[in-house]
């Protein structure tokens, strides 16, 4: 019955919500994120401009002021801007020298390899990891990954990236230093073994982000589901071994894992962040980096947009997906809603 209400809503009406929520998220993170760098202490003409800024006298400063509209009222500036936004204009970017769509776009393509390869590292990885732990719960099996989980929940991302970049790529020369591709080689000449040699140290550091959640989630969820009485049932008819975990188990298990990993995006791109800046990564985490620096509030804010459309689809793409795999959390949002 309660299945049945779910499934005959409207189904018009859902997206009207959800599409609702994200306007008014979009609007809130707008503003706050607008906020902050008005009122930030770094001057964006001496940002801009660098070491020769000493060079520039008054009536230049001015002259740049007046020209980036940084002598009017706040309030001004930012209805300016949203009203631009409205019709697809979201600015230009002062750092870049180029519309900030184009930015985002050519440095969103750099990060998507190295945040999709993270991802999944961090997702497989931690889920197996979390269903060997749960299986034997107690052991030493158990207790080494619970132990090798919190000592990386602990690591915080630039520092696991600092160790890797000396051990892997200064000491034992394995794996380039820096960037995404070989420097001084054209791009149409750098084949795929070149950027992947790349892309795996920046890679691993941004996984381990994302481990050590999805492995104690997983091994919490595999050691109720082994407790539970139709694990005991199958266990009466028989059921034993890797066979019982496979059949019984890891539906259950990988239910909160992926909602989990579907909403860690947004610690996957602030650890993106970090991580691009150790191994000068031109990806949009890096852009981010300079931006910031350089007060280039056009491109803050089309990132910060950005970002939260990408979270707020992750969310809801893990919610479906958590909803699949177990059809008890459809039946705790009908109850939620009555």
């Amino acid at each position: 019955m309660a299945l049945d209400v779910l499934t005959t809503a409207p189904r018009a009406r859902l997206v009207a919500a959800r599409a609702s929520r994200l306007v008014l998220l979009l609007t809130a993170v707008a503003v706050a994120s607008f906020t902050l760098m008005v009122n930030s202490p770094v001057d964006p003409v001496a940002a801009y401009v660098g070491a020769d800024v000493a060079s520039l006298g008054p009536e230049q400063r001015a002259l740049i002021s007046a020209r980036w509209g940084l002598d009017d009222p706040a309030h001004e500036r930012f209805l300016r801007w949203f009203g631009n936004l409205l019709g697809g204009d979201f600015g230009f970017s002062l750092t870049f020298n180029r519309p900030v769509l184009e930015v985002i776009g050519d440095k969103f393509l750099a990060s998507l390899a190295l945040m999709a390869l993270a991802w999944l590292l961090s997702g497989l990885l931690g889920f197996a990891l979390g269903l060997v732990a749960g299986v034997r719960r107690g052991r030493f099996a158990d207790r080494a990954i619970t132990w090798f989980s919190y000592a990386l929940a602990s690591a915080p991302t630039f520092w696991v990236g600092l160790l890797l970049l000396y051990v892997f790529a200064v000491s034992l020369n394995w794996a380039p230093v820096c960037c995404a591709v070989p420097i001084g080689v054209p791009a149409d000449e750098v084949g795929l073994g070149d950027r992947l040699a790349h892309l795996a140290l920046p890679a691993i550091t941004l996984s381990v982000v994302g481990i050590a959640p999805v492995v104690l989630h997983t091994r919490q969820a595999v050691v109720d589901a082994l407790a539970s009485d139709h694990v005991a049932f199958a266990r009466a008819q028989g059921e034993r071994g890797f066979g019982l975990v496979l059949h019984r188990v890891v539906r259950n298990a990988a239910a909160p894992a992926l909602l989990l990993q579907f909403g860690s995006l947004g610690e996957l791109f602030g650890g993106s962040v970090l991580a691009e800046q150790v191994f000068s990564y031109p990806g949009l985490g890096a852009a981010t980096t300079t931006a910031a620096l350089g007060q280039d509030v056009p491109l803050l804010l089309g990132i910060a947009l950005f970002t939260t459309v990408l979270v707020f689809t992750g969310n809801l793409v893990g919610d479906r997906v958590h909803a699949v795999l177990d059809p008890r959390s459809r039946l705790t949002d009908v109850r939620g809603r009555r």
